[in-house]
């Protein structure tokens, strides 16, 4: 949970210093970032699937698996959730908005909307993913996934609903 999350982060300062030190503006920056962020996603969450890690809680789905990390048990696929929802999706609503010149005239509006995406999808599929052991569910019956995807949602909000003139 915490690993992209604080990527993001870094990302987040590491481009506003690049963009300012390159007289570049940040919100088309920021949205080229983006749009490109959701393939890594997808190839990422695919590597986990393949890797037997980050997998999702106990089920009795039909397409449950066996994990070997993961006991006996079957369990939700929940990178191949993620893979979908954060990375293909996502990626194939942000390209299309992407194409529309009113969207491009507006600096970070793809940002916003990614934010918004990958954060309602990681909130989503928490729901079905088996939390971190040394965490397990925190506060008010979230897990770190959901907690730390509110200032995403947050941040994703502000730059889809802003006045059109702020990039």
């Amino acid at each position: 949970g915490m690993s992209f999350h604080g990527g993001v982060v870094g990302v987040a300062a590491a481009g506003a210093i690049f963009t300012k030190r390159r007289s570049i503006p940040i919100g088309r920056f920021a949205d080229i970032i983006a749009c490109s962020a959701p393939i890594g996603l997808l190839l990422g969450r695919l590597a986990n699937f393949i890797n037997g890690e980050l997998y999702g809680r106990v089920t009795d789905v039909q397409w449950a698996m066996v994990f070997p990390r993961g006991g006996p048990a079957a369990r939700h696929p929940s990178q191949l959730y993620e893979a979908a929802l954060e990375g293909l999706l996502l990626f194939v609503v942000l390209y299309a908005l992407s194409q529309k010149e009113t969207i491009r005239n507006r600096p970070g509006f793809l940002t916003g909307v990614f934010l918004l995406g990958y954060s309602a999808a990681r909130a989503f599929v928490e729901l079905f993913r088996q939390p971190d052991a040394h965490l397990g569910v925190l506060a008010a019956g979230l897990t770190m996934g959901q907690w730390l995807s509110i200032p995403m949602l947050l941040g994703g909000l502000y730059l889809v609903f802003r006045k059109h003139g702020n990039a």
